[in-house]
């Protein structure tokens, strides 16, 4: 998908976002903070740079997403279904019994590619995926989303170091940074240190961007995938816990908790 303006991807991350809070306040449960703060990245894959079908979900050389961090559903979910992948009404559903939606991703679901959930699992499916791609010459691109305090996983960085070791130029990875975790801030509960060096230490290529900022986010991902030298490239975007919604951003408390009727009725106003 592309051709599609600065203002239509704004306009479908705020509709993206108050498909979040709405779904999660129905639930009364979920994880806003980190689904609203990665909004922009997968809209901008969705709508701007991915080769997907929702008519035909699983075609061969479409490329493909893995949410990591899968407590994210929301927001993949969201978009899935404004795509048509499968009935809106689902949303409205989340996390309840009789639904499709469970709390974290699942391959049942039309469009996700993998279960993911168990942090580090989801960065280190997206590798064998892009592997897989490569060895059967498919000209696709893999990527996957991670959070910050995904990170602090021992198992990112088996992943990081087998992506390099089999020269997965096809894989594009995106840290949202947003500096906070459940328990507060991921400098506080295990320092990440230089994260950006880190990957490139591990063999990655490393771009560091707004990752509210549209023209950056999708100017990165064609830099990166037009670069096939052979690194696996990772995008390091900045963003806002809670992003679009007043009261939750940079605040911890919204990483798991849902809104109350009263937040959840200021939040669907904010985003209308």
């Amino acid at each position: 998908m592309d051709n599609i303006s600065i203002d239509e991807l704004k306009t479908i991350s705020k509709k993206i976002r108050y498909n979040i809070v709405k779904m999660i306040g129905l639930a009364n449960s979920g994880h806003p903070g980190g689904s609203l703060s990665a909004t922009d990245i997968v809209v901008s894959l969705y709508y701007g740079i991915m080769n997907i079908d929702p008519k035909n979900p699983n075609k061969k050389d479409r490329d493909r997403f893995v949410l990591s961090k899968g407590h994210a559903s929301p927001v993949i979910y969201s978009v899935l279904a404004e795509l048509g992948f499968f009935d809106k009404e689902e949303l409205w559903r989340f996390r309840q019994t009789g639904g499709l939606l469970q709390g974290h991703p699942n391959i049942k679901i039309p469009g996700i590619e993998a279960n993911t959930g168990s942090l580090g699992h989801g960065i280190s499916v997206a590798v064998g995926m892009a592997l897989g791609c490569k060895l059967d010459k498919l000209d696709n691109m893999v990527y996957t989303l991670l959070g910050d305090g995904e990170c602090q996983e021992g198992q990112v960085w088996e992943a990081a170091m087998a992506a390099s070791h089999y020269k997965l130029d096809n894989l594009i990875g995106f840290v949202d940074r947003n500096r906070l975790q459940i328990d507060g801030s991921t400098k506080d509960v295990m320092c990440l240190g230089d994260i950006s060096e880190k990957f490139k230490a591990f063999g990655w290529d490393v771009y560091e961007i707004d990752g509210h900022d549209y023209n950056q986010i999708i100017n990165t991902i064609n830099t990166a995938k037009s670069q096939k030298n052979g690194a696996p490239k990772m995008i390091i975007a900045n963003t806002i816990k809670g992003k679009g919604v007043s009261f939750m951003e940079d605040n911890v408390a919204f990483h798991g908790k849902a809104p109350n009727k009263e937040e959840l009725k200021q939040a669907l106003e904010e985003l209308s």
